[in-house]
């Protein structure tokens, strides 16, 4: 047995590049430490001039000049609303093509389309914007009006769709990792048992690889949380608490831009309700990450296996 060495009993050039290592570490939990208290700090300001029970449960959101309503609700429904859009154009796919790629392809079809995925991760979202707001925004509402239904030429249902296609390469690159990684042991076990290629995927190697998909999901949730180009230019900047898609809405970032520019003062509550927001969407994201951490170590502890 190898034994343990503390940093004062290493070499010299070893013990640099700990010290060196740990430097770089404290610089990334530092650096978090410091965003964390910057936001909560700027929020208390926040709700010592505006009502933090409001702004929980308030359903209007505005600032004039002789009236400010700062409620929250319509803004994270927005959010919610598009992320979830979203989310659901591109986990199917990216993980579909995840699988596809990783079970089923060819190695030189899989050579021919990992790179044209990926191609789309590089595209700014502006681009993806300018694609919402003049392709399919106005499809999605000549589609609904051929139904009889009204549509805003701004809406959640365009943006959506389009966010989700950004996020598809994420979402499809990391599951395909996950899938990869599965021991070969587990198909060829699967396979010899008499069980179909079909039958092996849904019932072995996508249990197996939950934890890395799990983790892909919520790197294309984040991506897809702050986002902000797409959302400006094809679902408005409006807070509307409503539960239609075709309607125009915001999300989050979107308002936290809106309140930090302008001729507001740094201590109104205006430009401080920027902070508030972000010390929000940072609890939320928090606990959506802590739960699925239970749910990654719950299914690692059922197949005693790392796919990542």
């Amino acid at each position: 047995m190898h034994e343990f060495r503390t940093a004062s009993h290493l070499p010299g050039k070893e013990r640099l590049i700990t010290v060196l290592m740990w430097i770089a570490t404290s610089i990334s939990v530092v650096t978090t430490i410091a965003i964390v208290l910057t936001i909560v700090f700027q929020a208390i300001e926040f709700f010592r001039l505006e009502s933090f029970w409001y702004f929980l449960f308030g359903t209007e959101w505005y600032a004039g000049h002789q009236d400010t309503r700062f409620g929250s609700v319509p803004i994270f429904a927005g959010t919610f609303m598009i992320t979830a859009i979203a989310l659901l154009v591109a986990i199917p796919a990216g993980i579909g093509n995840a699988i596809y790629l990783s079970s089923y392809a060819r190695p030189a079809t899989r050579d021919l389309i990992k790179p044209v995925i990926e191609i789309l991760a590089g595209i700014p979202s502006v681009v993806y914007g300018f694609f919402a707001a003049l392709t399919v925004a106005p499809l999605v509402v000549s589609f609904f009006a051929m139904l009889g239904i009204d549509s805003a030429y701004n809406n959640a249902l365009a943006c959506g769709v389009v966010m989700g296609v950004m996020i598809i390469p994420v979402i499809s690159s990391l599951s395909d990792d996950v899938l990869s990684a599965v021991p070969s042991r587990l198909r060829n076990a699967s396979l010899a048992l008499g069980m179909t290629e079909g039958e092996t995927i849904r019932d072995v190697v996508l249990p197996a690889a939950a934890p890395g998909l799990i983790s892909a999901a919520l790197l294309g949730f984040s991506k897809a949380v702050g986002e902000t180009m797409i959302v400006v230019m094809a679902a408005g900047m409006r807070p509307n608490l409503t539960w239609n898609p075709l309607q125009d809405m915001t999300t989050v970032t979107v308002q936290i831009v809106d309140s930090l520019v302008g001729d507001h003062a740094f201590d109104s509550p205006h430009t401080l309700s920027a902070f508030a927001l972000g010390l929000m969407l940072f609890v939320i994201t928090f606990l959506l990450n802590v739960g699925s951490l239970v749910q990654i170590r719950k299914f690692k502890k059922r197949y005693q296996i790392n796919t990542l």
